[in-house]
């Protein structure tokens, strides 16, 4: 287990989808080009949901928005820029990160970047990593702790911890 600055981790114990919509809604609100939000935990945690609700809060006009496990990376039109949501599962090998043109992205567009184990030496220091646990003695209930080391954060963050 990694030690995190406790000025810099904030948890949430989210009772349900729609806590999980809120707190992803309210995450996307602070958002701008070159934010890359890295999203951990085991399948069925919450991190697609996460990941469409936020996405969906950001969108121009409603669209779908369907999990990129297959294609791997969606892109869509926010009104910053472009928000590009991947999905690293299916991933081989991590030169076809490069390939995807995921790099370029961290820096031009806000990023969601489902498996990101899968971006070994190539993720961004500067990212909010927002993990995603299931709690046991309630089905529809997920713990999620979001923390980072970049000052970024910081500021973005501030309204969210309370």
């Amino acid at each position: 287990m990694t030690h995190h600055d406790p000025q810099r981790l904030a948890t949430f114990t989210l009772d349900n989808g729609d806590a999980t919509t809120i707190l992803a809604q309210n995450i996307a609100r602070t958002l701008s080009p070159g934010d890359v939000l890295l999203l951990e935990g085991p399948i069925g945690a919450g991190k697609t949901h996460f990941a469409r609700s936020l996405i969906q809060s950001l969108l121009l006009a409603p669209e779908d928005v369907p999990s990129p496990t297959f294609t791997i990376v969606q892109i869509y039109d926010v009104a910053v820029g472009e928000l590009w949501h991947a999905d690293l599962y299916r991933l081989s090998h991590v030169d076809e990160i490069e390939e995807l043109g995921l790099l370029a992205a961290f820096e031009e567009a806000i990023c969601l970047v489902e498996w990101p184990d899968r971006l070994e030496e190539l993720r961004p220091d500067t990212a909010l990593n927002v993990r995603f646990s299931l709690v046991s003695d309630r089905d529809d209930a997920r713990r999620v702790e979001v923390f980072w080391t970049s000052e970024t954060w910081d500021q973005k963050l501030e309204g969210l911890r309370s």
